[in-house]
């Protein structure tokens, strides 16, 4: 098990005491899989961005689909609810997104929800009843159910995964906190544009509103 306690520290939480120990019920526990969906994934059409990109791509790839598919079938196995989230909008013209994903730039997203740049990845697909929440804004609170879905299946505990780590997830991850569920981020089963960014944002989030581990630092955390 790696020292997560102690890693991820900013300079608010330097000298801070090292928090107690996490015991997750599995009653009481969800996983939270946000914006892996087909449009990340797929190369910009100009050389150049894609080459900027290709980090991205390569850790997206080979690190955090893989660590996250895996993530999905340890809470299926242990019964515990799994929950994903996707930026889509649900007007063709996009009328009903928030402001932030009208702007121009890389935030600019017209995805309507049942086109296939919008869908969750294939390796992640949502399986059964699952619950799959639409989102037109960063946090998967804002705007949605999903608040009120978690407290009527008792959920306490948040595992997050998912993208971008400095937007949409610690958005999340803030939103969660504000509504008093625990809430852990599984950091090898999320990523920012670029690694940097990755690391500087969970050590923004850490031990404020959320703890950050590493997967196989999750799996350990359930209660027997």
């Amino acid at each position: 098990m790696s020292n997560w306690k102690n890693n991820y520290r900013s300079f608010y939480y330097e000298n801070a005491p090292e928090p107690d120990d996490i015991i997750l019920n599995r009653e009481s526990s969800a996983l939270l899989v946000i914006d892996i969906q087909n449009t990340y994934l797929e190369p910009d059409d100009d050389p150049k961005e894609a080459l900027r990109w290709k980090p991205f791509y390569s850790r997206m790839n080979n690190i955090v689909i893989p660590n996250t598919a895996d993530m999905i079938k340890w809470a299926r196995d242990n019964k515990m609810e799994v929950i994903f989230a996707r930026i889509a909008c649900l007007k063709k013209d996009g009328k009903d997104r928030s402001l932030s994903q009208k702007k121009p730039g890389f935030n600019y997203l017209l995805m309507p929800k049942d086109s296939e740049e919008s869908q969750i990845v294939e390796e992640l697909s949502p399986q059964g009843d699952e619950i799959s929440i639409i989102k037109t804004t960063d946090s998967a609170l804002t705007g949605t159910n999903l608040r009120l879905i978690l407290h009527n299946m008792g959920i306490k505990s948040v595992i997050v995964t998912g993208i971008f780590t400095d937007q949409c997830v610690s958005s999340t991850v803030r939103s969660l906190a504000d509504e008093s569920f625990e809430v852990l981020v599984v950091e090898d089963c999320c990523a920012a544009a670029t690694d940097e960014i990755h690391l500087q944002e969970l050590k923004i989030i850490n031990m404020i509103y959320c703890h950050v581990l590493q997967s196989e630092d999750v799996k350990k955390l359930l209660n027997s």
